[in-house]
């Protein structure tokens, strides 16, 4: 970038003298930049044109001029980033953003938020990490995982908190009376973000294509075949009835993009930019259902602003912040609440770890207040008896007589509030005589965790989506934590148990018997829940129809912003 590279260089003349006027050499100069004497000559020339410094060179050669600055490398900078932002050089803004996290937080805050640029709403967003590309199948990242939503439809989708699946690119669809073949009647009027139509035979063709992904081709293994059974139908045949199919297809892993275009969806919002530094949303003019409120939506990845003591987890908010120093007061909290997701602890019963050692184990975790004394900031999590509301934990004697393995291995992922619950739990089972081995496990998922063979005790968590029931059926089929907890007949078991549970027709039926699996789980010392979160979002006095959905963000359709009064 040109205008950084001619900072670096004016940084260079000015540092030897922090701005004092220098008595200095062309040649001198020239080192300093590492650069040809005609080259700082030049330099010198632009500088002082764009009133940055005033040269007063000395006739022959080797002579001392007089170089005396006008304006300091900071403020310089400054002026340009905040030039670029005006201008939305959105790049050029991040690229001079090398500041240490109090200067930029300052100059950034009047651009963050939302406001009205060249008459188009947009809402930006700092964001802590870069985001994973979105590629169709499961996303680790719950930012991922909401982005997949805005950006791409499906066949199906959830509704606001609905935990029913409603329409998507299909306004309606029925099913045989033995449940093996459903009809998808396709919207008329569809356009991918490129502008063409969407073809019944194209959403065949996406739809296909996710059951050749291994952990699409396990959550859709009653699928026989998808057939264009008409120009606006699509058909799906079954080997076995999945009631559930309509809530598999309404999930962001099941969203469709164009079969020949990845990035190319037709969702609420459309991918313009998707840089480390910038992820840049604008609104498909030509998208099926309620339109969005705003134009645009752009996270900038600022790790800079964020303190990394506190982890990268989701105990940051979605911070979106808005004015001048002295309204930054203003920002409030517009919406908060207690997640469904859990953090849990699973256990795996061996020659090692006897049922009863395990029922113990899971008595210390919620009998000795440990959850209650983890060293974590005062909100952020809450220790929970249930697994949902009403599926709760069971109660069993006192079991302090049952004397624990000498050595157990304890293995984990994010996030990073579980390396506070593996370092207690340590230091717990340590006075009980049992010496826990920890193992993190660098990732937010199981998947490549070679460790988990020779795991005693694993803990995770579980994010639960718009209908926590079908959620939770989908973690059992397929994560790949459950192949390594339960023996392998213990998991055909359960597998077909769980084949069993979709063949009902009833959603009460269907939840009533997934409860009971879980219940066996949570009785048979197998599995147990740690805590939730608190999910929350802060925003300006400006922005309004912010509403915290269950992955802890909100729907980019619903935010708007004010016209700027004249």
């Amino acid at each position: 970038m040109r205008q950084l590279n001619r900072l670096n260089q004016y940084h260079r003349l000015w540092q030897p003298s922090l701005g004092a006027t220098q008595q200095v050499t062309i040649s001198e100069l020239a080192a300093r930049c590492f650069c040809s004497e005609r080259h700082v000559r030049t330099l010198l020339r632009q500088a002082q044109e764009a009133g940055w410094l005033s040269w007063r060179a000395q006739s022959g050669r080797g002579k001392r001029g007089e170089l005396t600055f006008h304006v300091a490398p900071e403020s310089l900078r400054n002026a340009m980033m905040e030039e670029a932002l005006k201008s939305g050089q959105q790049h050029n803004a991040l690229e001079l953003a090398q500041l240490a996290p109090e200067a930029l937080r300052s100059l950034l805050h009047p651009f963050l938020g939302g406001q009205w640029q060249n008459d188009t709403p947009t809402l930006r967003i700092p964001y802590y990490r870069s985001l994973e590309p979105l590629q169709p199948g499961f996303l680790p990242g719950r930012a991922e995982q909401h982005l997949a939503g805005q950006v791409f439809s499906g066949l199906t989708r959830f509704n606001g908190n609905s935990s029913e699946p409603t329409g998507d690119l299909a306004h309606h669809w029925d099913v045989s009376a033995d449940g093996m073949r459903w009809h998808f009647y396709i919207r008329s009027t569809l356009h991918w973000h490129n502008g063409d139509k969407i073809e019944t035979a194209q959403l065949q063709r996406s739809l296909t294509a996710l059951l050749t992904l291994p952990a699409l081709r396990t959550l859709l293994q009653s699928v026989l075949n998808i057939e264009t059974t008409h120009p606006q139908c699509l058909t799906f045949t079954l080997h076995q009835p999945d009631y559930w199919l309509p809530h598999r297809l309404a999930t962001y892993c099941s969203r469709l993009a164009h079969p020949d275009h990845p990035s190319v969806g037709s969702g609420p919002f459309r991918l313009v930019a998707f840089e480390p530094d910038l992820v840049r949303l604008e609104s498909h003019e030509q998208y099926h259902l309620s339109h969005p409120l705003l134009k645009a939506i752009e996270y900038w990845i600022t790790p800079q602003l964020f303190d990394y003591r506190l982890g990268t987890s989701c105990r940051h908010p979605v911070q979106i912040a808005i004015g001048e120093a002295d309204e930054l007061e203003s920002l409030r909290l517009v919406s908060s609440s207690t997640s469904l997701g859990f953090c849990y602890l699973t256990l795996k019963q061996s020659a090692r770890l006897s049922e009863l050692q395990a029922k113990r184990l899971i008595n210390i975790i919620h009998l000795s207040r440990l959850l209650h004394t983890l060293p974590l900031n005062e909100g952020l999590i809450t220790p929970t008896q249930e697994l949902l509301p009403g599926w709760t934990i069971p109660e069993w004697p006192d079991l302090s007589g049952v004397t624990l393995p000498e050595a157990l291995t304890l293995v984990y992922h994010l996030p990073v509030e579980l390396h506070t619950m593996a370092s207690q739990l340590k230091a717990y089972l340590a006075l009980q005589g049992c010496e826990l081995t920890v193992i993190f496990h660098d990732a937010k998922t199981w998947d490549g965790c070679l460790e988990l063979a020779d795991a005693d005790i694993m803990m995770g968590d579980r994010l639960i989506g718009e209908a926590p029931e079908y959620t939770l059926e989908q973690w059992l089929r397929c994560d790949a934590l459950w192949p390594h907890v339960l023996s392998a007949p213990a998991y055909a078991h359960l597998q077909a148990t769980l084949d069993a549970v979709q063949t009902q027709a009833e959603a009460r039926d269907r939840h009533a018997g997934l409860q009971a699996i879980f219940n066996r789980l949570m009785e048979s010392a197998v599995l147990t829940p740690l805590f939730n979160y608190q999910y929350q979002i802060s925003a300006p006095p400006g922005v309004n129809g912010i509403r915290l959905n269950t992955r802890g963000w909100f729907d980019f359709t619903e935010a708007w912003l004010p016209a700027p009064k004249s």
